[in-house]
C-alpha cells in the first residue's frame, strides 16, 4: 500500500535529484498555485501542494524536451510515491515533453495550467517594488497579453489549461496571485 504524497514527503524528496536554487523557487510558486486550486476545487491542499513541489523532480538532470517527465517514476516509485500521484506528476508535460498522461483530474488540469503561469506571475512580482502585494489580475492580465514579457512563459500551455479546466482565466489567475501571495516569504518575495 502506497500513501497519498504529503507536502513534508515532498519537500524531503525533490533535493535528492534538485540542487539549483531556481528550481526550487518554481517548485514553491507552483506549489503554493496548487494550494489555492485546491482550495478552489474544495480539494486536499497539501496534498496538491505536495505535488507542485515536486512536478519537476527530474528536470535538473533531465531538462531537454526529450527526456523531462519521462524519469518521474524511476525517480519517485522507489521512494514509494502512489502511482496516481506518479501519473500526475508526468502529465504536466503532455503534449510538451510526453503524450503519456493526458491531464484528467482538476489537480492535473491545475498543475498542467500553473506550471507556466507562476512565472509570469513570479516574473511581474520581480519588477514590482512591493513584489506580490496588492498584485491585481486586471495589471497581469496586461503582462500575460504583452507577449516579449516573461517571453519563455508559453501563453499556448496556459490558454490549452484554462480551456481544459473550463474556468475563467481570471480565476486561475486569482489563484496564482492568492497563493503565492500567502507564501511570499518562502518564495523570496
Amino acid at each position: 500500500y502506497m500513501s497519498q504524497l504529503t507536502l513534508e514527503r515532498a519537500k524531503e524528496l525533490l533535493p535528492k535529484h534538485t540542487t539549483e536554487d531556481h528550481l526550487f523557487v518554481h517548485a514553491a510558486c507552483v506549489s503554493a498555485a496548487m494550494g489555492a486550486m485546491a482550495d478552489y476545487f474544495g480539494e486536499d491542499r497539501d496534498h496538491w501542494e505536495a505535488i507542485g513541489w515536486l512536478h519537476d523532480v527530474d528536470y535538473e538532470a533531465y531538462p531537454s524536451t526529450e527526456e523531462h517527465c519521462h524519469h518521474v517514476r524511476e525517480f519517485l516509485a522507489p521512494e514509494g510515491v502512489d502511482e496516481a500521484d506518479i501519473r500526475s506528476i508526468i502529465s504536466h508535460g503532455y503534449g510538451i515533453t510526453t503524450d503519456e498522461c493526458e491531464p484528467i483530474t482538476n489537480l492535473e488540469k491545475s498543475l498542467f495550467t500553473v506550471d507556466e503561469l507562476t512565472g509570469i506571475v513570479h516574473a511581474y512580482a520581480l519588477m514590482r517594488p512591493e513584489g506580490m502585494d496588492g498584485m491585481s489580475v486586471k495589471s497581469l492580465k496586461k503582462k500575460y497579453k504583452s507577449l516579449n514579457f516573461a517571453a519563455k512563459c508559453n501563453r499556448e500551455v496556459i490558454e490549452r489549461g484554462f480551456e481544459m479546466l473550463g474556468l475563467d482565466p481570471a480565476v486561475v489567475m486569482q489563484a496564482c496571485i492568492d497563493g503565492m501571495t500567502a507564501h511570499k516569504e518562502e518564495i523570496g518575495f
